[in-house]
Parts: C-alpha cells; sequence; structure tokens
C-alpha cells in the first residue's frame, strides 16, 4: 500500500541554518582581545601614566625653584644692619643678591610656562626648542647658583668665627636656599636632558 506524499520530503527539507537558529535578542559578541593588543594598550596606558607623572613632577620643581631663589634673594637683600653687618659692603654678597635676581627671574618664566603646559596640555614653544631650552637653562641656572654659594661660603665661615649674630645667620639662611635651589635645577636638567635623548632627530 503506498504512503501518500504531503508534499514534502525528509530528504528535500534544508537544515536550519545557524542564522534562523539565531534568536532575535541575541547580540553578535566581538572577538576576545588578543595579547598583541593587550600588550599595546598596556604599553599606551603607562605611557600616559608616565608622561602624567613626568609633568606633575616637573611642576613641583619649578616650584621649589621659584621659591628657593626667592628666598635667597629676600633674605639676603633684607640682611642689613647698620655698619659692617651689610650685605652690599661684600662682593660675594652682592654677587649672591644678583644670581638670584636672575634666576628667580627664569625660573618665574618656567613655572607660568610649566603651569599652562599642565592645564592645558601644551606649550608656548614647539616640543623639541622647548626642550632644548629648558636643558639649556637649568643647567645655566643651576652653575651660577652653586658658584654664588660657593662664593659666599668662605666669608660667610670666616664672619662665624668671630662673631655668631643675626647677620652671619642671615647670610648662612640665604646660601642654604641658593644651594637648595642649585639642586632641584640639578634635578631638572636631568629630566630635561632625558626627554632631549628620546626625541628624533631625523
Amino acid at each position: 500500500m503506498a504512503v501518500a506524499n504531503n508534499g514534502t520530503s525528509k530528504q528535500g527539507i534544508d537544515p536550519p541554518s545557524e542564522t534562523t537558529t539565531r534568536r532575535a535578542g541575541d547580540v553578535e559578541q566581538p572577538p576576545p582581545p588578543t595579547a598583541d593588543g593587550d600588550a599595546a594598550i598596556a604599553s599606551v596606558v603607562q605611557r600616559w601614566k608616565r608622561e602624567d607623572f613626568q609633568e606633575k613632577a616637573g611642576l613641583l620643581l619649578r616650584a621649589l625653584q621659584f621659591l628657593f631663589s626667592l628666598l635667597s634673594f629676600v633674605l639676603m637683600a633684607s640682611n642689613k644692619h647698620g655698619d659692617w653687618m651689610n650685605f652690599d659692603r661684600y662682593e660675594e654678597y652682592r654677587y649672591l643678591v644678583a644670581i638670584s635676581i636672575l634666576v628667580f627671574l627664569y625660573s618665574s618664566v618656567q613655572l607660568v610656562r610649566q603651569v599652562r603646559r599642565f592645564s592645558t596640555g601644551r606649550d608656548i614653544m614647539p616640543a623639541r626648542a622647548g626642550t632644548i631650552f629648558d636643558f639649556a637653562g637649568d643647567q645655566v641656572a643651576a652653575y651660577l647658583m652653586i658658584s654664588a654659594s660657593s662664593a659666599a661660603i668662605p666669608m660667610t665661615n670666616r664672619m662665624r668665627e668671630g662673631a655668631d649674630n643675626l647677620f652671619t645667620d642671615a647670610s648662612s639662611a640665604s646660601i642654604s636656599m641658593a644651594f637648595f635651589a642649585f639642586l632641584s635645577f640639578a634635578l631638572s636638567a636631568l629630566a630635561s636632558g632625558y626627554k632631549l635623548s628620546k626625541h628624533s632627530y631625523i
């Protein structure tokens, strides 16, 4: 007895495709990140963190340079107590005051630049030219501050052997501030030299 065919055949039915079996609410997931992609992302994030730390450290150093050079100038310029206890009677102290003023002006300009770069992300100078200016200027400022300190120290030591008073104490404090300014400029020069070495010359 023949079995009636209802117009369909088991052999003629196509198997459901992957598209038809996917439910309407399903969303295709992106492929999992590769190891190379993870390494690239981690490298970029690490570079951003390093650059952010460098900017914050640079801002701190500029603020210290501004503060120490200002204190060195103010302490010595106000060190006038009459007779032999006037700073302007001694060439070494006048030299220290002159250098402190010069370095204070330089540190003021650098502080303004650093604040603007930190707040806006842009410098008023091209990147390479700004780095060269920082490297050269910081070295000169560091040399001038240590030179002025070295010139004033022997004079102060001789005075303290005979009389230890307010005048010699103020002179010592001014010299100390100049030395701290030298240290901060030396650190800035090292950081600027590192940045300069990373620039491409091609």
